[in-house]
């Protein structure tokens, strides 16, 4: 017993730490999404066509944000090393990576979402002899698409200041331009989705203006802060002097990091096309994917802010070369979040029934979210356990591992699960949706070998 407590649970220094970094995360995750799902309520008073119109926008523009998380995580990996190595420079190095790669990414998804976002939007309806839903919703999302574009070269440029700051272990200044930022989100879509204070009512068009303002003034926030205080913030004197970063430091970050660009775009693509599979049920089953996700992510924060803390400590441990903390601090902060991840998935039954009766839609409709919500909560330890295991991989540089661990296990089972059930069968969607969350019971076996065995132990800096 003595053995599982010196493994599993740290002492309270290591948990102060630990909630000293994950606390403001999830503070602002939390917000950022209880103001997603306030979003998503005013959305629906619009109607059930503009609601599921909104969430396969939203669903590309998902595909979108993992590609900027996966780019920015390569450089992420050496930022944080760099950091607990005291080099100043290797981080000036990867933050100017991190920004000329996400304004390449910026504008190839607003070029393609231009050219095929029609299409795109497509394959996500399915409703056969109802034409004019299947119009309208159409209409909602390329509305709502078109103007969010406009905010992705600001999102992105966001994530390259915040996830550098994080990775050298301030998170108040992120998470105060985030709470700030949603705030306006959460004012503007008021005035704009319903018309108050004398402006025209907008609707979904409203929402995303609302969205990309927002965008704007985080980035403001968080890239002003920054630069004012260049003696806290020691990395962001002289960042612009020049975008050249070193050929070995390119070098080193692409072998990396490209890796984990293209397992966040195919993982969010498979995600994605999970969604799609579901939709193949009929847009009632959109509408209800997208209110079940939306509340799930609120309750999720915790598990993901955890993998934030996960990678940033981990990373910070194997920089400093001290790889016996590395691998302790691995299996406590796993056991941490599986720990917090049954605390949520508790308080979400009890939430399940209640808060999809906020939707202003049919009541099968927020019967069969609830469903999915109760599903969700009883997997959600599951998720942390596997949401850890992969910060824990990546946090040592080995991407090619993480790459097999989590985009490949989602092609290679999860969509194909759903795909079959969804295609072949005519089950129900909610045995769908277990049958896939329950699938991850494999990776989690798999990512308890791989810990265990230590082989993403390694200091890539010193």
């Amino acid at each position: 017993m003595q053995s599982f407590r010196q493994k599993y649970i740290g002492t309270r220094a290591f948990y102060r730490m630990v909630l000293a970094i994950v606390i403001p995360i999830m503070i602002q995750n939390a917000i950022t999404n209880f103001v997603s799902l306030l979003d998503n309520i005013m959305v629906g008073q619009v109607g059930t066509e503009a609601m599921s119109g909104v969430a396969i926008a939203n669903q590309l523009i998902f595909v979108f944000s993992l590609c900027v998380f996966g780019g920015l995580s390569g450089a992420g990996i050496f930022s944080a090393q760099f950091y607990g190595a005291d080099n100043q420079e290797g981080v000036r190095g990867c933050f100017r990576y991190k920004f000329i790669l996400s304004v390449a990414l910026s504008a190839a998804a607003i070029a393609l979402f231009l050219l095929r976002g029609e299409q795109l939007i497509g394959l996500y309806l399915h409703e056969e002899g109802d034409a004019a839903r299947i119009a309208a919703t159409l209409k909602h999302s390329l509305a709502y698409l078109h103007v969010m574009l406009w905010g992705l070269p600001a999102f992105a440029l966001t994530q390259v200041y915040a996830s550098t700051l994080r990775e050298t272990g301030e998170t108040a200044l992120p998470m105060r331009a985030g709470i700030i930022a949603v705030f306006v989100n959460l004012l503007f879509n008021w005035i704009l989705i319903f018309g108050h204070l004398g402006l025209p009512a907008l609707g979904v068009v409203g929402a995303a203006i609302a969205t990309v303002l927002s965008r704007y003034v985080e980035l403001v926030i968080v890239a002003v802060g920054a630069h004012r205080n260049p003696g806290r913030f020691r990395f962001i004197k002289g960042i612009y002097s020049t975008l050249r970063v070193p050929l070995s430091l390119t070098k080193q970050i692409n072998i990396k990091g490209l890796p984990l660009l293209a397992n966040e775009f195919l993982w969010s693509l498979g995600m994605t096309t999970l969604i799609q599979c579901y939709s193949v049920r009929g847009l009632d089953v959109v509408a209800a994917t997208n209110i079940s996700s939306t509340i799930s992510n609120l309750f999720a924060v915790t598990i993901f802010s955890m993998g934030s803390a996960t990678a940033i400590l981990v990373g910070q441990s194997l920089g400093a070369n001290k790889l016996d903390e590395a691998m302790a601090r691995a299996w406590q902060l796993l056991a941490f979040s599986i720990f917090i991840s049954v605390c949520s998935g508790l308080l979400l039954q009890i939430a399940a029934p209640l808060i999809p009766r906020l939707y202003r839609t049919e009541p099968h409709v927020r019967s069969l979210a609830a469903s999915l919500l109760h599903i969700f909560a009883l997997c959600m330890p599951i998720m942390a356990f596997g949401n850890s295991a992969y910060f824990i991989l990546r946090s040592g540089g080995k991407v090619f591992m993480t790459f097999l661990f989590d985009c490949g296990y989602t092609w290679a089972v999860a969509v194909p699960v759903a795909w079959c059930l969804a295609y072949l069968t005519h089950m129900d969607v909610r045995m769908i949706y277990l049958c896939v969350q329950l699938a991850d019971i494999l990776k989690v076996v798999l990512g308890y070998v791989l810990i265990k065995r230590g082989v993403w132990l390694n200091n890539m800096v010193g």
